[in-house]
């Protein structure tokens, strides 16, 4: 990797954590951050040791440049960096995580012709466990520029390429996840305290099936229901527990939690 300069606008709980994750890999010196709220910015600058910055001076000195406004700030803020994008020598490369917004919009919005990459982050990011949906447009896949930035990002978890059609219904799943898994947490965790567990170790245990259960899905490749099966012994409590889920409309509510975030979703972008 070059000695690429990674900039963000927007520092917010993922703006922030993508920031995190990239510092770990380049380091603090070569990460420009800036926010509407410059004190958020300068804290986390120090934090990472990064460097707090103005939007202008990110819009001109950075190599990639991750747009993490919310949406419904995007146009406003592009407008306001558009003439220094446009003095670059250089193209830079804007990498929006804006939910909702388009490859195109974001490219009508700047009013440049750069190369972007679309992603979708979520915020295990910050700990290097995330995953990131990755859609670039502009940038083939063996640019020196494309490799430089799937190196960087390499600190935020997994990154997997997906069809920018697939990005909205990817963000209802792993996107808006960590939310509905916080919610399980939370929940498992509540039943071991009323069960006689000091909170603490009732969240422990909580969050730490919940990472063990994952990374056994993805390492064995089984399907969930077979992992419950494996667990469920005839008669047994496992069993009970989950006929207690099944009555309650767990599964059903989780369904529903990922469509109503689709639908929500695709608001944003006809807004």
């Amino acid at each position: 990797m070059a000695n690429e300069i990674f900039g963000f606008i927007g520092c917010g709980n993922m703006g922030g954590a993508l920031a995190t994750a990239v510092s770990r890999v380049v380091g603090g010196g070569r990460v420009l951050l800036a926010n509407r709220t410059p004190d958020k910015s300068a804290r986390l600058a120090e934090a990472l040791g990064a460097q707090a910055c103005d939007n202008l001076r990110a819009a001109r000195e950075s190599d990639f440049l991750f747009l993490g406004v919310k949406p419904f700030m995007m146009a406003d803020m592009l407008s306001g960096i558009r003439e220094a994008l446009l003095e670059r020598a250089r193209p830079c490369v804007l990498v929006s995580m804006a939910a909702g917004l388009t490859i195109d919009t974001i490219r009508s919005m700047a009013g440049v012709d750069f190369p972007i990459i679309r992603i979708n982050p979520n915020t295990p990011c910050a700990v290097g466990k995330g995953l990131v949906m990755v859609c670039a447009d502009g940038i083939a896949d063996d640019d020196p520029r494309m490799r430089a930035f799937r190196e960087a990002m390499a600190g935020a978890g997994l990154l997997d390429d997906v069809e920018e059609r697939l990005m909205d219904a990817g963000s209802a799943v792993a996107g808006c996840g960590p939310a509905f898994a916080a919610l399980m947490i939370e929940a498992l965790a509540d039943g071991g305290v009323a069960c006689g567990l000091p909170r603490p170790k009732a969240q422990m245990y909580a969050a730490q099936m919940m990472l063990g259960t994952a990374a056994l899905a993805l390492e064995t490749g089984r399907h969930p229901g077979q992992m419950k099966d494996a667990v469920c012994s005839p008669g047994g409590t496992t069993i009970l527990g989950v006929r207690a889920l099944e009555k309650g409309g767990f599964r059903s509510a989780a369904f529903e939690a990922v469509i109503a975030a689709y639908e929500a979703t695709l608001k944003l972008a006809k807004k």
